[in-house]
């Protein structure tokens, strides 16, 4: 074939979820090449097939690009292919469920009142270990002479900088974000996202459970 002597460049995100068990390269892949009739050909190479698709549990499997390029290989055989992405990929394959309106209210319900109680909580820990009531009441009498009825400009004060000063860490107040930059629970989410695909990745390959060159049974496995 003319396709033979292309290059193609291919790219893999981490991790890719899917909602079909037969997974092709067009799937998984971003790819790109001079010759705009290699691409199509490309994207229906099969990579895998997931055999286990029940709705209680979730299909997921480590691959290996070797794999990927043993693959196109199969087709093209001197096709020059460069790795742009990751070396090692996650596909996930999971039954999209819709809930309904209610659900969603109920369990946005759930995470703002744990949280208000647990941020509440953690706030009232913090003034009761270092006295704050006790030290406002000071330095009221230090500045003003009289004795602190318990509710002061101090603690008025106290209150509103706590409050701005959690918008401004967080950086967002709803939908609306201050900055441009992420904010800190993003970069905490992407670094324990990061940290669990990697360990999948070391897992699988630990166990001989990655898909790679040489595997000739290309299915998902179970997750466990």
């Amino acid at each position: 074939m003319a396709a033979n002597s292309e290059t193609v460049y291919i790219k893999a995100d981490r991790n890719v979820e899917v909602t079909k068990p037969d997974v092709t390269l067009g799937d998984v892949l971003t790819m790109e090449c001079s010759n705009p009739s290699v691409v199509p050909k490309l994207n229906t190479l099969k990579l895998l097939k997931f055999h286990h698709t029940d709705k209680k549990n979730q299909n997921r499997v480590a691959v290996s690009i070797l794999k990927v390029i043993e693959i196109i290989h199969e087709q093209f055989p001197n096709m020059d292919i460069q790795n742009l992405g990751e070396q090692d990929f996650i596909v996930t394959y999971e039954q999209q469920q819709t809930a309904g309106g209610l659900v969603h209210a109920l369990k946005a319900s759930c995470v703002i009142v744990i949280t208000f109680i647990g941020a509440a909580f953690s706030i009232m820990a913090f003034n009761n270990d270092v006295d704050t009531v006790k030290l406002f009441s000071q330095i009221y009498k230090l500045v003003t002479g009289q004795k602190s009825s318990g509710f002061t400009i101090l603690e008025l004060t106290y209150c509103i900088g706590l409050i701005i000063g959690i918008l401004i860490f967080f950086n967002h107040f709803g939908k609306k974000k201050f900055t441009v930059d992420p904010t800190p629970m993003e970069v905490e989410m992407r670094l324990y996202e990061n940290d669990i695909q990697t360990t999948l990745i070391e897992t699988y390959s630990r166990k001989g459970k990655e898909q790679d060159v040489g595997n000739t049974n290309p299915s998902g496995t179970h997750r466990t």
